[in-house]
């Protein structure tokens, strides 16, 4: 928590996070106290002018499997522009079923450990290899999963240089 609010310090208004594997439901209200709204199947609206994004966030869906994504798209009128939040892209099949245009993960570490060229050894998630790190598609969704910054089990990355990523969303 600590790291958490060094970074956080740094960030500004508004700042959304969803829970992971490594995280519990104990820890939502350090986190919301910092100012970090935890989505947890359920979705905002932020307003810009006269545009609108929807913001959906789900729990764990890797090992808790406590994700929720109906009822995260439940508040989202259809056909405007919704991106899902997730801590591992397993999802994304449900998700661009619920109609999400975006779906921003992480959990793979890309792998962490890598053969020459970012080859994942293994990623830690059912899903086709090229959901595990970087941009991708999926239908009409569009994705993105984050290799991160940290590694997990052992402290080491091959192959996989960590990443802290800005998305920055434009109309079109």
């Amino acid at each position: 928590m600590n790291g958490v609010a060094r970074v956080r310090a740094h960030l500004k208004e508004p700042v959304y996070g969803v829970l992971g594997d490594h995280d519990t439901i104990q820890m939502v209200p350090g986190l919301e106290a910092m100012g970090i709204h935890i989505l947890l199947n359920e979705s905002e609206v932020i307003v810009r002018g006269d545009q609108e994004i929807y913001l959906a966030g789900i729990d764990d869906a890797h090992c808790l499997k406590a994700d929720d994504i109906e009822k995260a798209a439940l508040q989202i009128p259809f056909g405007e522009f919704s991106i899902l939040l997730s801590h591992t892209p397993e999802v994304y099949h449900p998700a661009a079923h619920a109609g999400f245009n975006l779906l921003l993960s992480g959990h793979t570490h890309g792998g962490q450990i890598c053969l020459p060229g970012s080859i994942p050894i293994i990623l830690d998630a059912v899903l086709p290899r090229q959901m595990g790190a970087g941009a991708w598609r999926y239908h009409d969704m569009a994705g993105y999963t984050s290799v991160g910054a940290g590694s997990s089990v052992v402290p080491v990355r091959l192959n996989c240089p960590p990443e802290i990523t800005l998305h920055c969303l434009r109309s079109g």
